[in-house]
C-alpha cells in the first residue's frame, strides 16, 4: 500500500494511493496515518479494504508528509561510502547519528525556505524507514518486523551551521522545511527487497545524485537494531538513512542552493519529490 495525508497544513487526512494513481480518502477507516494505524495488525486491515469504494480526492490537492505524530527523526550520517570520500571523512566505526527536528518535516512538494543566515544550504536524496511498532533493544534479525514502510526523504543541510558553528550537527540539519517527506509512505511488504532501489535528484534539471540504496554501508536491519540499543524507537518515528555522492558540499568548486532554485529528486518504488527554494518569510 502506499499511505499518505492530504489537504492543508495542519488539516490533513489520510489516504492512500490505488492502482491508477489517485487519492482515495481513507478518513472513515482510521483518524490519521500515525502510531498504533502503523501496526503490522492495522495495516493488514487496511490491506483488506475494498479500495474502489473509498470516495476520491479531488486532484491538485495538496500532499503533506505521509505520517503524523513523528516522535523523532534520527538520521544517519557518512552511510555510503563515496559520499564520505567526497565530504573528505572517514567512515565511521559506528553509525554516525544525529536529529533532525520534527518541526522541520514537510511535504514533499512544499517550499523550502532559505534561511536568512544560510550561505552553503544542500541537498541529500535519502532512503527513509518508518517505525510501526516499537522497538528496544531489538536484534539485527528481528528488526525488520519493526518496520512499516519507507519513503523518500530530502535531508536538506545548512552545511556552514553544520559544521562551521561548533560540533553539533543538529542545528544545521533543523531549519524549517529542511526534511521532506514522501510523497507516501510505501509499505515494506510492497517495497520488498528496499536495498535494491534507485535513487537520484537533480537541481534545475541536472543530475547531481545518481545512486541505489544497495550502496548502503550499515542496512537497515542493522541501522534498526543498533538505534533502538541507543534509544527506544516508536511507531512514526523516522530513521533517514544516509545519501550517496553528488551533494553540492563534495562537487569542485561546492555548489549551494540559492533562492528560486528547483530541487527534484526520487527512489525507485517510492515516488519523487519536488522542492522550490524560496526567500526565508520571517
Amino acid at each position: 500500500m502506499k499511505l499518505l495525508r492530504y489537504g492543508a497544513l495542519g488539516e490533513e487526512r489520510p489516504g492512500l494511493l490505488d492502482g491508477e494513481g489517485r487519492i482515495r480518502d481513507l478518513s472513515a477507516h482510521v483518524d490519521d496515518i500515525a502510531s498504533a494505524v502503523l501496526a503490522p495488525e492495522s495495516l493488514a486491515r487496511l490491506k483488506m479494504l475494498d479500495v474502489a469504494s473509498l470516495p476520491l480526492v479531488q486532484e491538485g490537492v495538496r500532499i503533506g508528509a505521509p505520517v503524523a505524530k513523528i516522535g523523532k527523526v534520527v538520521a544517519v550520517g557518512l552511510n555510503f561510502s563515496d559520499h564520505a570520500e567526497e565530504a573528505g571523512l572517514p567512515l565511521p566505526k559506528e553509525p554516525v547519528l544525529f536529529f533532525k527536528a520534527t518541526s522541520c518535516v514537510c511535504g514533499a512538494y512544499d517550499d523550502v525556505p532559505k534561511p536568512r543566515r544560510a550561505i552553503k544550504m544542500d541537498w541529500e536524496v535519502e532512503l527513509g524507514i518508518v517505525i510501526g511498532s516499537v522497538a528496544a533493544g531489538v536484534s539485527k534479525e528481528d528488526a525488520l518486523s519493526h518496520i512499516a514502510g519507507y519513503c523518500v526523504v530530502n535531508d536538506v543541510s545548512e552545511r556552514y551551521f553544520q559544521l562551521e558553528c561548533g560540533t553539533q550537527w543538529d542545528k544545521g540539519k533543523s531549519f524549517d522545511n529542511f526534511c521532506p517527506l514522501g510523497p507516501y509512505m510505501v509499505t515494506a511488504d510492497e517495497v520488498g527487497d528496499a536495498h535494491e532501489l534507485d535513487m537520484w535528484l537533480e537541481v534545475n534539471g541536472e543530475r547531481m545524485q545518481d545512486g541505489n540504496t544497495r550502496n548502503m554501508v550499515i542496512k537497515s536491519a542493522e541501522l534498526v537494531s543498533y538505534v533502538s540499543d541507543v534509544m527506544t524507537l516508536y511507531p512514526g518515528d523516522v530513521i533517514t538513512t544516509g545519501t550517496p555522492a553528488g551533494v553540492g558540499l563534495g562537487k569542485t568548486p561546492p555548489r549551494f542552493l540559492v533562492e528560486g532554485d528547483v530541487v527534484t529528486l526520487g527512489i525507485e518504488k517510492l515516488g519523487n519529490q519536488r522542492q522550490r527554494i524560496v526567500r526565508d518569510p520571517r
